[in-house]
């Protein structure tokens, strides 16, 4: 009994002065420290194995392995702004001619070129001042015209995402190229004047178009271009675009791209259609043709409707 108790003593004395050494608390910390990162690695190599058994990675943006082009947020939440630096001292010289507006509306809104009258598919902007100013950006977009125009006074277009466009006229010094990449509120030429509106001076011609259709500018600032989705859900798209037709073709014939019959300067919006070639007189509003243009037939030829 006694030899016992002696061994069993003597085992215990040397456990202790086995623990009493200084080395062993720090290597027994940094044996566990070293099973318990063993047994982190071991875990992440097990789920990426797994992750990999179906074709993703723990580390794939949602979409990315398909190469989606990506939607910028900041210029999808962008509002259309006036494409003037100092807003605040701009004005608006002429407006958009609204084809359901008053009359009185509509001839204040008329382009008037030489004997012709076209309507405005836009605004005019100046400065309270007449001076020059900056052109900005209305939206981030594309470039996608740079165009000198003696009529219009120079041309810059920008693309937008849903078949948006801005249109800047009347400009100078211009900044921009084709293909460029522009900001919101970024300095791409400075106003000018155009032959077409000289007696708006120094000023800017500004259109938003959405699918060739020009729309009022006015109706969309501080709008984003979603509110322009609305426009293709119009059941009036189609006549849109046949008065669209017509306000481009009015203004090829002020640019001289196509031939003028005679002299038109009647104001369409009295809602008159006089044609005038060579000495040949048709009148659409009356019921009467006369032909004076005859050279060999000295008579007047007067055809009267029988059912005057």
């Amino acid at each position: 009994m006694r030899e016992e108790e002696k061994n069993q003593s003597s085992r215990g004395s040397s456990f202790k002065r086995f623990f009493k050494k200084r080395w062993v608390f720090p290597a027994l910390y940094i044996a566990s420290a070293a099973i318990i990162l063993t047994g982190v690695l071991w875990y992440q190599t097990a789920s990426n194995n797994a992750t990999d058994k179906y074709g993703s990675k723990s580390t794939d943006i949602a979409g990315k392995k398909y190469k989606q082009p990506s939607v910028e947020v900041n210029r999808a939440m962008e509002n259309f702004t006036m494409p003037v630096k100092n807003a605040e001292e701009a004005m608006i010289e002429k407006k958009f001619y609204d084809f359901s507006g008053k009359k009185a509306d509509q001839e204040a809104a008329l382009v008037v070129y030489g004997n012709t009258y076209a309507p405005n598919t836009g605004i005019d902007i100046t400065m309270k001042n007449g001076g020059t100013f900056d052109v900005v950006a209305a939206l981030s977009g594309t470039v996608t015209k740079v165009e000198e125009d003696s009529l219009l006074g120079n041309v810059i277009e920008i693309e937008h995402d849903k078949g948006v466009v801005t249109q800047y006229e009347s400009v100078k010094d211009i900044a921009v190229k084709v293909g460029d990449k522009v900001d919101q509120g970024q300095t791409i030429a400075k106003a000018g004047q155009s032959t077409l509106n000289e007696k708006a001076g120094t000023h800017l011609h500004f259109e938003i178009r959405k699918d060739g259709v020009a729309v009022n500018p006015e109706s969309y600032f501080n709008k984003p271009v979603s509110a322009l989705a609305e426009v293709n859900k119009s059941n009036s798209i189609p006549d849109a675009k046949k008065e669209q037709q017509k306000i481009d073709n009015s203004q090829k014939d002020a640019n001289g791209k196509s031939s003028i019959n005679g002299d038109s300067s009647k104001n369409p919006s009295d809602g008159a259609n006089t044609n005038t070639d060579n000495g040949n007189a048709k009148t659409d509003n009356g019921n009467t043709n006369t032909d004076n243009g005859n050279p060999s037939n000295p008579s007047t030829d007067t055809t009267t409707n029988p059912n005057s």
